[in-house]
């Protein structure tokens, strides 16, 4: 889950130009880029944690449900597979819609409460969440449908970097390409599209991605004529683009990398597929763009 302790520079210094996390292409290419070179610098160096920087994300787990008095059996049990954690000083945060806003209200500017009001959907009212509390107190999201598997979450709160998941989609078969073939340098990139998830998500607090995520997230919910998609408006594109944006600003200006992408990450937990929400409006991709 760790990167190598010289690896502290991107995967190249010719950087494409200012704004190309916008266009869809160009932001896949890079995020691709940074993953095939974490992998690289991994073969050569080993797969081993920094040395010189104290682990800095807390332990704490949040999850998020809109209606915390009305979780499905299902998902109950999902949740009930992170209960280990607690013996281990993890402390476990749930959030429903309510609480949320409240601590919003409470932490952040007018701007942020109107954003998450015009949150049309649950799974866009967590993305929002989820945001924000890391930004604020750090520690590891993960969704509420997730079913804990293995203990590399140990490893999470050693590290003091923004931890995210790859995710590819191959758009001729449609399709998710197969997490184990993203190890695969080779891998053609022609029909497919590389991102990051909002699935894990942990960081310190106050990391500059999540920030800027949370910054354009607001932008384009109070934004008049927005369509308010999902996916790019709060979801992964939205922390796609702010990452390869950070990421770029980084390598121009020669700071270390502050973020790692887990390629191993379903060795610790995946998400549990056969649940009754997923065939009704509860599931965000059962509706349609507004």
């Amino acid at each position: 889950m760790s990167s190598p302790p010289d690896a502290d520079h991107h995967a190249s210094s010719l950087q494409p130009p200012q704004g190309f996390e916008e266009d869809d292409g160009l932001r896949s290419e890079y995020i691709r880029a940074l993953t095939i070179d974490q992998i690289s610098r991994a073969a050569i160096c080993g797969d081993v944690a920094p040395i010189a920087a104290p682990p800095t994300i807390p332990r704490t787990l949040m999850r998020y449900w809109h209606d915390p008095s009305a979780i499905p059996p299902d998902v109950v049990r999902c949740l009930k597979t992170w209960l280990p954690l607690l013996d281990e000083g993890v402390e476990l945060r749930f959030f429903g819609d309510d609480a949320a806003r409240d601590y919003i209200a409470e932490r952040f500017d007018p701007r942020a409460v109107a954003a998450f009001d015009r949150c049309h959907h649950p799974a866009m009212r967590s993305d929002f969440f989820r945001m924000c509390f890391i930004l604020i107190e750090g520690g590891l999201y993960v969704d509420a449908d997730d079913v804990l598997l293995g203990n590399d979450w140990r490893e999470i709160f050693e590290d003091h970097r923004l931890l995210v998941q790859p995710l590819a989609y191959d758009v001729k078969l449609h399709s998710m390409v197969p997490m184990n073939e993203l190890r695969n340098v080779d891998l053609p990139t022609r029909d497919r599209i590389f991102y990051v998830n909002n699935n894990p998500i942990a960081a310190p607090p106050h990391h500059p991605v999540l920030q800027r995520a949370l910054n354009r997230a607001i932008d384009a919910l109070l934004r008049d004529g927005s369509d308010l998609e999902i996916q790019s408006t709060t979801g992964p594109g939205n922390l796609t683009a702010s990452l390869a944006a950070h990421a770029r600003a980084l390598a121009i200006s020669g700071e270390p990398t502050d973020f790692h992408i887990l390629l191993d990450w379903y060795a610790t937990a995946e998400p549990f597929w056969e649940l009754d929400y997923r065939n009704d409006s509860r599931n965000w991709r059962n509706i349609r763009p507004r």
